[in-house]
């Protein structure tokens, strides 16, 4: 009995030295709880304990919501890098014809898309042998065909990034490959006063890697420096 006197001691000397050890401890305050709970009887309703289960609750829930802050912080982290790389790396070449090579290539690996098409309307109808050495990656389209395929037969939208899975008539700008395109991001081009517009067209294989609910802010930010570097080419 003494022994057990002692360590009972030795057990409240400790609790009163650090209190915050209990409070801190989940699943030692839910079974302090439930003695207590015990031994008032079944006939008695512990209103504490009810609120410690709702504030258990509400901690739970503010933790998921914590974790999910952090979680879409890394991401706009993430996605911010792929972009600033793609930039600097389209930025590189010194020549118009190794630019658009490049805009399919590396940069196409970096922003992780599977096939980038600049459009540039045109009054011209006559085929152009230099626009043939550029391969797939420039597309000519008579005017208006812009606006006609990012409203995809809808009022013509005002924002400059469209973001969707892809549409019929689509492997008019994807050609073959618009038979694997199922997800696009189609960027409206302002090449400056006097000029037609154009279109950055960045497609994907996955149909759910572009959606009309995801942000626009980093392809908004991408499209307006690839404008501005297309109007020194055409310059």
């Amino acid at each position: 009995m003494a022994d057990r006197a002692n360590i009972a001691q030795e057990i409240r000397d400790r609790i009163i030295a650090e209190p915050e050890v209990i409070l801190e401890d989940r699943d030692l305050m839910r079974a302090l709880i439930a003695a207590n709970e015990r031994a008032m009887g079944a006939n008695i309703v512990d209103l504490r304990g009810i609120a410690m289960e709702r504030l258990e609750a509400r901690l739970d829930r503010l933790e998921d919501t914590h974790r999910s802050v952090i979680a879409a912080a890394y991401e706009n982290l993430a996605g911010t890098n792929q972009v600033h790389r793609a930039i600097l790396r389209m930025l590189d070449p010194t020549g118009f014809e190794d630019f658009l090579r490049n805009l399919a290539g590396e940069v196409a690996q970096i922003l992780r898309v599977d096939a980038v098409r600049l459009v540039l309307e045109t009054r011209e109808t006559d085929p152009d042998p230099a626009l043939e050495r550029l391969g797939e990656v420039l597309c000519v389209a008579e005017p208006g065909f812009v606006e006609t395929y990012m409203a995809g037969g809808r009022p013509a939208p005002a924002r400059p990034v469209v973001l969707r899975q892809t549409l019929p008539g689509a492997e008019s700008i994807y050609g073959r490959s618009g038979d694997w395109i199922r997800s696009e991001a189609a960027l409206r081009l302002d090449l400056g006063d006097g000029r037609l517009p154009g279109m950055l067209a960045l497609g994907a294989e996955d149909p759910h890697q572009f959606r009309p609910n995801q942000g626009i802010d980093l392809l908004t930010f991408f499209g307006g420096v690839f404008e501005r570097a297309m109007r020194r080419w055409l310059a």
